[in-house]
């Protein structure tokens, strides 16, 4: 059994360091995959390592979180190049309330395997006595994916939460491991109007990537966002995100399946535009003559706003250089809640291209409109009323959230 401690912690009295020698010696026998630390940063500090470990550092090589063992980020942790952070089935990461400083990045070659089970999901939340969004910045997984970039220019770009660590390539096949029946809680810390964690947050991650059975609970900002990349997902519920539900923006390429985003009645946090989904080619609509702009594909969606008193800004929105093909897309309201435009295909920096095409059921209820649309380019949006469609419920029993 190998444990990392870093030669600079200094926590551990002499009565304490003894205690764990002992102990480390009585289960030598299990074993525990190995890890390595830079000087001045602790990979994972153990204060029993029969029960409990806190997480925060660089981790730079193999370790495994196993079932059993109560885990708490500390801090940010950061899964290096060529190490694979593995979690059990039915793990449960608790981060502390520390907002933009906790949170867990995977790195470009490097990879998390977090592959859980309909009756041993693996759960991120926070260890707050009174949970709520933003009490850490959530998962970031940055890959080896084409981006949106400027013919000529590299396929490379800054992580939005720390511009020291990058994503992106040209390798569209690349993986990043396996995210699978995972529950994200509380997430989504904000640093400035500029800069947010989201619940999960992808980067340049290629279709090699397994992403699956996602449930995002009560986040600050976005539940899920892409920045560019190939890769695909399905199976993902989106429960009270205080900004956008789904977010695809810096040339992301992939198809996501079967997505429901709802904002609960009573729940009335928002930011300035929240959305059902939100599309940009490119990022932020700066680079509007990039190439590798987003072209991407959702087959089945419900997107619904019960939240008393709450205009969200689109239920979906496409702009900026994007191309979409959304189909089977349901939308609904609850009493008091609006929507500004059903679908909105125009914005200021750059509208969807001609190629989109949307395909929406709304239902009529509380006064949704489906011909509330705008689409000056021309492309194809095909709406009608109705009360069935969009995302296969069924698929989220395993969350145990009441629909």
């Amino acid at each position: 059994m190998q444990i990392c401690i870093s030669k600079n912690n200094k926590k551990l009295n002499q009565i304490q360091m003894k205690k764990f020698i002992l102990t480390a010696l009585t289960i030598a026998s299990l074993i525990f995959n190995g890890c390595t630390l830079d000087d001045d940063d602790a990979t994972v500090i153990i204060e029993n390592p029969t029960t409990s470990q806190n997480l925060s550092g660089n981790l730079t090589s193999n370790l495994t979180l196993q079932s059993g063992i109560e885990y708490t980020l500390t801090g940010a942790l950061f899964v290096k190049s060529g190490a694979t952070l593995t979690i059990e089935a039915g793990v449960t990461i608790e981060a502390l309330a520390g907002g933009t400083d906790v949170y867990i990045i995977v790195e470009r070659g490097a990879q998390i395997i977090a592959d859980g089970t309909a009756a041993t999901p693996i759960k991120f939340t926070s260890s707050a006595t009174s949970p709520q969004a933003g009490d850490w910045g959530g998962l970031i997984i940055n890959g080896n994916a084409p981006l949106s970039r400027q013919a000529g220019s590299d396929s490379n770009a800054a992580t939005e939460v720390n511009n020291t660590i990058f994503f992106g390539g040209n390798v569209p096949t690349d993986n990043s491991g396996i995210i699978n029946y995972v529950i994200f809680e509380y997430t989504g810390a904000r640093i400035d109007d500029e800069s947010e964690h989201n619940g999960l947050t992808l980067n340049g991650v290629g279709n090699g990537t397994t992403i699956s059975n996602i449930a995002i609970i009560n986040g600050d900002d976005d539940a899920i966002e892409f920045f560019g990349g190939t890769v695909n997902a399905s199976n993902i519920l989106v429960v009270n995100a205080k900004d956008d539900m789904f977010d695809f923006t810096q040339g992301y390429a992939g198809t996501c399946t079967n997505l429901y985003g709802v904002r609960e009645a009573g729940y009335t946090a928002v930011t300035s535009d929240p959305r059902g989904i939100e599309a940009d080619g490119n990022l932020d609509g700066n680079s509007p003559t990039d190439i590798n702009q987003s072209v991407f594909t959702v087959n089945g969606i419900t997107i619904i706003n019960n939240g008393n008193t709450v205009d969200m800004s689109d239920a979906i929105k496409v702009r900026r250089g994007a191309t979409a093909t959304i189909t089977n897309a349901y939308v609904a309201l609850g009493t008091g809640a609006t929507y500004s435009d059903f679908i909105d295909l125009d914005d200021s920096k750059g509208s969807a291209t001609i190629n989109t095409t949307v395909t929406a059921i709304g239902n009529p209820a509380n006064g949704l409109d489906v011909t509330d649309n705008k689409n000056s380019v021309g492309a194809t949006i095909n709406t009608s009323e109705g009360t069935t469609g969009g995302a296969d419920t069924s698929v989220f029993a395993w969350t145990g959230y009441t629909f």
